[in-house]
């Protein structure tokens, strides 16, 4: 009998395959008008799946309305100048180096995401082919490929930040903003993901909060950490208003990531080893 990981791993596949399967069908049905319609009509009635999970997105390419390879897309003329900026960092046979941080500039400028036509626009300028900056963007979570909320909301999804109430955390965000993970709310303001670990276990649970809504030229990136759910909610509600939440421990008796209340030892020099002339070092 297959562990328990292997057989979650199993249905996962098989959830994968499944849509896959239901998609290419589809695309094959569509070719007849009288069949589509009844692709249609069955994927009304729910026989059919009509859409694909969020994982499958962070794997491949379907074009819509907002992200297809024919658009224009191209940096502004002050992001031309960093685009310039950091491929100067880099000899000049080796611009594809500069990929990674043209992506991000990219996201910056399109409000939290990298649509297909961005990332032909990068592959131009530092004269690869686009599959070598698709792969990239494909590869690494920090680049979101589909629509996200002017505040990206992550929440760290680690063990440590676990077993201190990260999933409380999550589910309250959820259910104050009425979405799902990785939905945008109506008014287009806030989205929630899931990320692992952000390198503060010691104030953990915590959130980091990617604030799109200033474009590239104000954008910020916060940790906001030994978190409630009564507290991320406030954060919210602060972020809607267009106001700045203190960053950092949410805690009121923390100072960064000491303990509350102050220290309770190295309260002076410490003494010196009694086996050691340091004075002679």
């Amino acid at each position: 009998m297959l562990p328990p990981a292997a057989r979650l791993a199993a249905r996962r596949l098989l959830g994968l395959a499944s849509a896959s399967a239901s998609e290419a069908a589809g695309r094959r049905l569509a070719s007849s008008p009288i069949a589509a319609a009844g692709y249609s009509a069955a994927a009304s009635r729910g026989s059919v799946s009509s859409t694909r999970p969020f994982s499958t997105a962070l794997n491949y390419h379907l074009d819509s309305p907002e992200n297809k390879p024919d658009m224009k897309w191209e940096f502004s003329e002050a992001n031309m100048k960093k685009v310039n900026e950091i491929l100067s960092h880099y000899p000049s046979n080796y611009k594809q180096s500069g990929i990674i941080p043209l992506l991000d500039l990219a996201q910056q400028q399109h409000g939290g995401w990298v649509p297909v036509a961005a990332m032909d626009a990068i592959a131009k300028i530092v004269e690869v082919a686009p599959i070598r900056v698709y792969e990239v963007a494909t590869f690494y979570t920090m680049f979101n490929r589909t629509k996200v909320g002017k505040y990206h909301l992550l929440v760290c999804g680690t063990t440590p930040c676990m077993i201190r109430g990260s999933r409380e955390i999550e589910d309250t965000l959820l259910e104050h903003l009425g979405v799902k993970r990785n939905e945008v709310t109506s008014d287009g303001l806030f989205s929630v993901g899931e990320m692992e670990c952000m390198g503060c276990c010691v104030n953990a649970p915590m959130i980091a909060v990617a604030d799109y809504s200033k474009g590239s030229e104000g954008y910020t990136y916060n940790y906001y950490e030994d978190l409630t759910p009564k507290r991320v909610v406030e954060i919210v509600e602060m972020l809607r208003r267009g106001e700045t939440p203190p960053r950092g421990t949410q805690h009121p008796e923390r100072k960064n990531s000491g303990p509350a209340g102050g220290n309770t030892t190295l309260h002076g020099e410490p003494k010196p080893p009694p086996c050691r002339d340091l004075d002679a070092c």
